[in-house]
């Protein structure tokens, strides 16, 4: 059994191009359904049949998972039981007939265009603050909703990453593929005030190429940018709000405001439309509610 999920996680590593955290996600699956087929009786990759895929999937629902979780498991347990069944270390594939709940798919929480204004432009730090900082935090602000970039593709930019002649990034994402994605005029000039005034306070000897640096001179990580944009969102009286609702915010604003679906898709690097047609129904939704308000007969 070990053997078996050592392979497969350099099967999805290598083979698959798949990120560190999808790999980890997918190897604590088939570990979780490994373990259930053990308890079971099972002693290879081989003995994990439909019966142990249902029973284990009941006894993650039983437990108290959600739908979403569910889904999740069983698209990793689908992809271990089609790999080991090609590596010939089962008799047949057992994720080909399992069905698993698909996951609700919830619309997600997005500012106003003027919130997300406020939120980017509220300065989240006091004024006697190291103001190296104060400049970089504006830029994590202005670059996340100016591009709608993902938090870990934001803290892997590197300088050479930014082409400001035609104010555009490229971003490694997903599976390592590579999309340029434009920004906008109060990103460059964020940008133009940290790199003249900001980064060269914070570079240090572990800087190395890092377009975002922390207070350490080290790359900027994700849990600091996320409490970035917590902060800002306290600071200017607004709900919660993480990185990834930014994202969400800026994709909704980009297709009410008339942009492309395929246009969007390419700038959230999303591999499938329906990924982002979830956007539109975002949309759908404000015009609703703001007939419910305005019309009198609504």
């Amino acid at each position: 059994m070990r053997e078996a999920v050592d392979a497969f996680a350099r099967h999805l590593s290598v083979e698959r191009n798949r990120s560190t955290h999808t790999v980890r996600a997918y190897v604590s699956d088939v570990v979780s359904l490994l373990d259930h087929a053990v308890r079971m009786g099972g002693r290879s990759p081989a003995d994990v049949d439909l019966a142990v895929l249902r029973s284990w999937l009941a006894r993650l629902r039983t437990a108290g998972a959600a739908r979403t979780t569910l889904a999740r498991r069983g698209a990793a347990a689908r992809t271990f039981c089609a790999w080991a069944y090609r590596e010939k270390l089962a008799p047949a594939d057992a994720g080909q007939r399992l069905a698993s709940p698909k996951g609700r798919r919830e619309l997600p929480g997005v500012l106003r265009s003027d919130e997300a204004t406020t939120l980017v432009t509220t300065p989240t730090r006091e004024p006697d603050e190291n103001p190296a900082l104060v400049l970089r935090d504006r830029l994590v602000l202005e670059l996340l909703y100016a591009t709608g970039i993902r938090v870990a593709e934001l803290c892997g930019l590197d300088l050479d990453d930014v082409d400001r002649a035609r104010r555009v990034v490229r971003v490694f994402g997903k599976g390592a593929k590579e999309r340029a994605v434009p920004y906008g005029a109060p990103a460059e000039q964020a940008l133009d005030a940290y790199l003249r005034r900001g980064r060269p306070a914070l570079v240090g000897p572990k800087s190395g190429s890092a377009l975002l640096l922390g207070a350490r001179g080290g790359r900027l990580v994700a849990t600091a940018a996320r409490r970035i944009v917590s902060a800002a969102a306290t600071a200017a009286g607004l709900p919660h709000m993480s990185p990834h609702g930014l994202r969400h915010s800026a994709a909704t604003h980009l297709v009410e405001g008339g942009a492309d679906l395929r246009a969007v898709q390419e700038i959230l690097g999303h591999a499938s439309l329906s990924s982002t047609q979830i956007y539109t129904h975002v949309s759908v939704e404000r015009l609703r509610a703001a007939y419910r308000q305005a019309h009198p007969r609504a």
